[in-house]
């Protein structure tokens, strides 16, 4: 089960569209990546290089 980690300031920030963009310090504090191509990603992961292999 994941665990549950609270936002608070710094997190995330709205995009022009409107869109929550979680922050690096959101990424660290929840522990693992996602897997997802977030924007601040400070784990490296990336779908494209994964599609090149």
């Amino acid at each position: 089960m994941k665990k549950y980690v609270p936002i608070e300031e710094g997190d995330y920030y709205l995009t022009p569209e409107g869109y929550r963009c979680f922050t690096e310090q959101y990424h660290l504090k929840r522990g693992y990546c996602c897997e997802s191509s977030c924007r601040h990603c400070p784990y490296g992961f990336n779908k494209n290089k994964l599609k090149k292999q």
